[in-house]
C-alpha cells in the first residue's frame, strides 16, 4: 500500500483539499461567475435566482482548463457547482433544464477533474473551507466557508462539523495504510497494536458529531440548508449546449455524506462485507462521484487482510472488534442525526421525511449500514 502523500491526502487534512480556497485566485475571465457566487444568498432572497444567473456570459474555460492545476479547477468547479444547484432548486417553480452559460463550464470542468457535472461533496465540504488564524489547526472555532447557498450561522456550522470530522480522519487514514502494509507482512504484533491506535481514531472521529447540535439548527437545517443539496435524478436535467449529451437528459444523485470516503476507506480496510443489495448498489455509485485519487486510495484498502490475520487469536479479535464497535456507534449516531434533521422535521412540516438527499431512503440504508458493522465481528 502507497502512503497518504501517494493519493494526495494526509494526516493532517485526510481527504480535505491541501490548498485552503481563500489562497485560489481564479483569472479574471472569472470575475462575473465569482461576483455572482458571492451574491447567491441575496440572489435567492430575491426569489428571481434564475433571472440573474441568466445574465451571467458562458465562458470558454479550454485555455484555464489546460494550464490549471487540480485546486485552480476545483475551486472553479464549485462556483459553477453552486450556482447550477441554486439555478434548479433556488426557486418554487420546478425546471428541467441547465442553461449553457452554466452547464458547458460544469461540464468542462467535471471532466477536466474526473468527476460528475454536479456539486458533489467534494466541492460542498471538502474543497470549501478556510482557516481563519494560519497559524493554528483545522478545528471547529478556526474555521470558515467560502461558499454559501442561503448562509448563516446554520449552513456554516453544517458544513464545518463536516470539515472538521474529515481533519480529524486523517490520523484513521494514516493508521489504516500501516495496518494494511502490516498484515501484508504477517506482523501480528503491530496488527494488534495499529488496531489499537484505529480505535483511538476512530473514537475522535465519533466525537467529531457532538458538535453537531449546537453548530446547526434541525429545523433550520431543513428549511434554509437542505433544499439546495438535491440532484437530478428519474428523468433527469438537459444541459443545454453540452454536445456530448446530444440534449437528453442527464440524471445524477444530489450532494450526500455518503459520498465521503471516511467510512468507505475504514470500511475497506476492516473488511466488511455488504453483500449485494440495493444497499451495496448505491454504495458502488457513490463510489463514482469522488474524486479520482481518493476512489483509488479506497479501491488499494480492498485489498487488505487485516480480518483474516485479526481472526487469528483473542487478543487480535477483540481490537479488531473494538473497531467495529467504533465504527457501529459512529452509523448509529449517523442514523440518530438523519431522524432529528430530517424525518422528526418532515413530520411537522408534511415534507418528504424518507428520501435523502442522495435520493434513497436514507433511514433504511444508514440502519443496514449499522447493522453490517455489527454483523462482521468476528
Amino acid at each position: 500500500m502507497q502512503s497518504l502523500a501517494h493519493y494526495g491526502l494526509s494526516a493532517s487534512h485526510g481527504f480535505l483539499s491541501p490548498r485552503e480556497i481563500d489562497e485560489i485566485a481564479l483569472p479574471p475571465d472569472f470575475d462575473a461567475i465569482e461576483d455572482a457566487a458571492a451574491m447567491l444568498p441575496d440572489y435567492l432572497a430575491s426569489g428571481r435566482v434564475r433571472h440573474w444567473l441568466a445574465r451571467l456570459p458562458t465562458l470558454d474555460v479550454t485555455a484555464f482548463i489546460a494550464d490549471a492545476d487540480d485546486a485552480e479547477a476545483g475551486a472553479a468547479m464549485l462556483r459553477y457547482g453552486f450556482l447550477a444547484q441554486a439555478w434548479v432548486w433556488g426557486e418554487a417553480e420546478l425546471i428541467a433544464r441547465l442553461p449553457a452559460n452554466l452547464a458547458v463550464p460544469l461540464v468542462a470542468l467535471a471532466d477536466r477533474l474526473g468527476l460528475k457535472p454536479i456539486m458533489t461533496y467534494q466541492h460542498y465540504v471538502l474543497d470549501n473551507w478556510f482557516r481563519l488564524d494560519k497559524a493554528d489547526g483545522i478545528a471547529l472555532g478556526n474555521l470558515a466557508i467560502d461558499q454559501h447557498f442561503a448562509g448563516g450561522r446554520d449552513e456554516s456550522g453544517f458544513i464545518l462539523v463536516h470539515v472538521a470530522i474529515e481533519a480529524i480522519a486523517g490520523r484513521a487514514l494514516e493508521v489504516a495504510v500501516d495496518l494494511v502494509n502490516a498484515a501484508d507482512t504477517d506482523d501480528v504484533a503491530r496488527v494488534e497494536s495499529l488496531l489499537g491506535a484505529l480505535d483511538s481514531a476512530l473514537g475522535a472521529i465519533n466525537a467529531g458529531l457532538e458538535p453537531m447540535a449546537a453548530a446547526c439548527d434541525p429545523h433550520a437545517y431543513y428549511t434554509r440548508v437542505r433544499p439546495y443539496m438535491f440532484g437530478w435524478p428519474g428523468e433527469g436535467l438537459v444541459y443545454e449546449g453540452v454536445e456530448a449529451f446530444g440534449g437528453k437528459p442527464v440524471a445524477l444523485r444530489g450532494q450526500t455524506g455518503s459520498q465521503s470516503s471516511i467510512v468507505p476507506a475504514i470500511d475497506a480496510v476492516l473488511g466488511v462485507p455488504h453483500g449485494s443489495s440495493a444497499l451495496s448498489a448505491f454504495l458502488d455509485e457513490m463510489h463514482g462521484y469522488r474524486p479520482p485519487r481518493h476512489r483509488t486510495f479506497v479501491e488499494d484498502l480492498h485489498a487488505s487482510r487485516v480480518r483474516e490475520v485479526a481472526a487469528r487469536s483473542p487478543a487480535l479479535r477483540d481490537a479488531y472488534n473494538a473497531c467495529l464497535a467504533r465504527l457501529a456507534h459512529f452509523r448509529t449516531a449517523h442514523l440518530r442525526l438523519a431522524a432529528t434533521y430530517i424525518s422528526a422535521q418532515a413530520a411537522t412540516s408534511g415534507g418528504d421525511g424518507e428520501t435523502g438527499t442522495g435520493g434513497t431512503p436514507f433511514l433504511t440504508y444508514l440502519a443496514r449500514h449499522r447493522d453490517d458493522s455489527r454483523a462482521a465481528f468476528l
